[in-house]
Formats: structure tokens, C-alpha cells, sequence
């Protein structure tokens, strides 16, 4: 597989939105607006509190929190989900991208779900849940189609992962609609290792070969990334049983024994990937970032599993903001450029919006640990540095996603 798939594919009818002529357009611009608005959201929704007041007449009929959680989840990761399997999977199977009105048709079921959780307070419950779950299902249908063309393994995992974060939301919805009560926090932490066990299995594709490519390019040719079979197995099996293991609600022993495994193991391969000879490039050094928050991540639910020391939705959130957050925006901002026929080099206020989702997951999960009294102002800080790190990204990446490409673009 060519780690930096550019399909063709045929020219857009005419009175074709550009926004819809290829995946990537669409869902990284709905991803971005996501991000923004969501924490914007939560950012209002906590200064109000925290200030002493109250919002009267919530448009959510959900605990904040819950809904902060899903929509990070399902809402902007699942739009990143869409936008890179919609973008790369024709090129794993040489099939044609899908058409404008396949990809109008997602958006809006999406967006649908979306404005379904937003407004939960005046829905019923069993129409949101309906409006929000039909999204994952329908891109399977779109993914498959495209991979029964070429179905290997390494590719039809996927499947498996949308198959299981479907099962989460799904878990999520059943508290929301009061058949399970409590089962929305392990729906969410099923949403989270999902998207981590995706990085784990796709990082362990992109992450290497980009760097290898990166390096070599620069006249290097000894000190390149290894993969080595036995801990890329180890790596990526430990993440699929962590997953298991917190859906089934396994004993906090059996989970800290996979976290522990698993945390030595990305590790391992992380250091073997080089990252730290790829440091002057912010396209490259954005991915070994991104993924370093993986093995950290996974240490700290060792710790919250294994010794109590951190609360498990304390190591979520250094995996969600700082792995899912850090990779899915490294990812975005380089496909846009290479799916636009641009050349792979990021604006320099790029990399500034890397370097402030990492700073997010720091401020949210070790700052308060050092200075607990000031517990919320640590809490906004890193909603405020994720907020203005995918502002930036909007900012930067709208006339790409929305207008036309370079020379070499196909999808215009």
C-alpha cells in the first residue's frame, strides 16, 4: 500500500459542490467546525458554572459531561474517521472514490446526528438515538462495498472497528434512553480505545513509511524507521483485548495487565520509528507527537487500573485529546495537502496548533495533578488551547478544503 494514496477519479458533474468532490473535503471541514464548536460549547458551559450561574434552559437533555464526551467521539472523530477511510480506501482496493452524492448523503446524516445530540432536550430520546446511529452503519456499507473488491485482512479490520465503535454509541444511547443506567461511561471509554486501537493499527502503517520517506528524501540512508513483526503484534493485539476487556467491564486487574503490556509495547515502537531525526519537519515530528500520547496514555490507565493513583477518565482524556486530537489533526492537515496537490509542507501556525493540542492534554490531565486547587482553571486553559488549535486549522485549511486545488489536484 502507498502510504500517500492521490486517486483520480472522474470529473465532478457540473453544478457540483467543490466541497463534495472528494471525502476529505467535506468531512476534515466538518471535523474542524466540530472541534471548534464543541469546545467552544463546553468552554461557555463551564465558565457559566464556574462563575457562579447556571444555564437555565439547556438545548441538550443529557449530562453535560456525557454530551461533551459523545460528540468529541462521535461527533468530530467520526467525521475524521470518514474523511480518511472515504479518502483512503479506493486506493487499497483501486476502486473509484465515492460520488458526490454518496458523500452528500453521509454528510448529512451526520450532520443530522449532530444537531439531534445538540437539541436532545426537545427530541425524543428514541428519534435521537435513531438520527445519531444511522451514520456509522451507512459509511460501513460505503467502506465495504469498496473493500469486497479487494478484501484483505490488514484492510477489512476497519470494518471491525466502525462495527465497535457503533456498539458504544449504541451503549451510550441505551442510559440515554434509561434501559442501562451508567452504561454511557463505558459506551465512552469503548469510543475512546476504539479510535486508539485504530491509531495503533493504521499509526503502525502511516507513522514509519512517512518518516522513512521523509528521511531518505533528505539523502539518509542508514538510521531509517524498523518495524519488527513480533511488537508490531504485540502492539496492535494488546490494544484489540485492552478494548474487549473494557466493554465486557473486566476486572481492573486483567485491564492494567493490558494497559501495562500495551504501554511497553507502542513504546518500543515508537523509539524504533526515529522520530527524533525527523524533528525539523512539523508534518512529520506532528505524527511521532501525536502518537507518543498512545504509550502515555495507556500508562496512565496502568496507573488508574493497576494502583489508583489517576482516575480512569483522567487517562481517557490524555488518549482523547493528545492521541485521537494529535493524530487525527496531523493526519488532516498533511492528506488535505497531498489530496489538494500541494506540496507536503505545513504553515508555520500549523505546527503551533500541534504543539497546542499536546499542550491541551497536558493542562487537562497533568496540571491539575500538580496544582489541584486550581482545578478549573486548568480545565478551561485546555479547552482553550484545543479551541484555538483547530481554529487555527479552520482558518488555515478552509480555502483548501473549500476552493480549488493546485495544478495536480484530480478532485477539481
Amino acid at each position: 500500500m502507498h502510504p500517500d494514496p492521490n486517486p483520480a477519479d472522474p470529473s465532478p458533474a457540473q453544478g457540483t459542490p467543490l466541497i463534495l468532490t472528494a471525502a476529505f473535503r467535506v468531512f476534515f471541514l466538518l471535523a474542524g467546525l466540530a472541534a471548534v464548536l464543541n469546545g467552544l460549547a463546553w468552554l461557555i458551559w463551564l465558565g457559566v458554572h464556574t462563575a457562579g450561574a447556571m444555564v437555565s434552559r439547556p438545548s441538550i437533555g443529557v449530562a453535560p459531561h456525557l454530551w461533551h464526551g459523545h460528540e468529541m467521539i462521535f461527533g468530530y472523530a467520526l467525521a475524521t474517521v470518514a474523511g480518511f477511510f472515504l479518502t483512503a480506501v479506493p486506493s487499497w482496493t483501486g476502486t473509484a472514490p465515492a460520488r458526490s452524492g454518496t458523500l452528500g448523503l453521509l454528510a448529512a446524516v451526520w450532520i443530522a446526528g449532530r444537531v439531534a445530540v445538540w437539541t436532545s432536550a426537545f427530541l425524543p430520546p428514541a428519534l435521537v438515538a435513531a438520527l445519531d446511529l444511522a451514520f456509522v452503519p451507512l459509511l460501513a456499507l460505503v467502506v465495504g462495498n469498496a473493500l469486497r473488491h479487494k478484501p484483505a485482512p490488514r484492510n477489512l479490520i476497519v470494518l471491525a472497528v466502525l462495527a465497535v465503535l457503533f456498539v458504544s454509541n449504541v451503549m451510550v444511547h441505551l442510559d440515554w434512553l434509561g434501559y442501562a443506567p451508567d452504561l454511557a461511561v463505558t459506551g465512552l471509554a469503548g469510543g475512546i480505545l476504539s479510535l486508539v486501537t485504530l491509531i495503533g493499527m493504521i499509526g503502525g502503517r502511516i507513522v514509519p513509511a512517512f518518516t522513512r520517506n521523509a528521511l531518505a528524501a533528505a539523502g539518509r540512508e542508514t538510521g531509517l524507521p524498523v518495524s519488527v513483526k513480533p511488537v508490531e503484534a504485540v502492539s496492535v493485539v494488546s490494544l484489540w483485548l485492552l478494548l474487549i476487556a473494557r466493554l465486557v467491564e473486566a476486572p481492573e486487574s486483567a485491564l492494567a495487565l493490558l494497559a501495562g503490556v500495551a504501554t511497553l509495547a507502542h513504546t518500543v515502537r515508537l523509539i524504533r520509528w526515529r522520530g527524533d531525526a525527523a524533528w525539523r519537519s512539523p508534518i512529520i515530528w506532528s505524527l511521532h507527537l501525536g502518537y507518543a500520547w498512545l504509550p502515555a496514555g495507556l500508562a496512565a490507565l496502568t496507573l488508574a487500573y493497576g494502583f489508583e493513583l489517576l482516575q480512569e477518565s483522567t487517562a481517557l482524556h490524555a488518549l482523547a485529546i493528545g492521541a485521537v486530537g494529535g493524530m487525527t489533526l496531523a493526519v488532516m492537515t498533511r492528506a488535505a495537502l497531498g489530496h489538494s496537490g500541494r506540496p507536503l509542507m505545513v504553515a508555520r501556525s500549523i505546527a503551533w496548533a500541534y504543539g497546542l493540542v499536546s499542550l491541551a492534554a497536558i493542562l487537562r490531565v497533568i496540571a491539575p495533578a500538580l496544582a489541584p486547587g486550581l482545578y478549573m482553571i486548568w480545565i478551561l486553559s485546555a479547552g482553550a488551547a484545543w479551541t484555538l488549535a483547530f481554529l487555527i486549522y479552520l482558518a488555515v485549511y478552509w480555502p483548501i478544503l473549500t476552493g480549488p486545488g493546485a495544478k495536480a489536484d484530480p478532485h477539481t
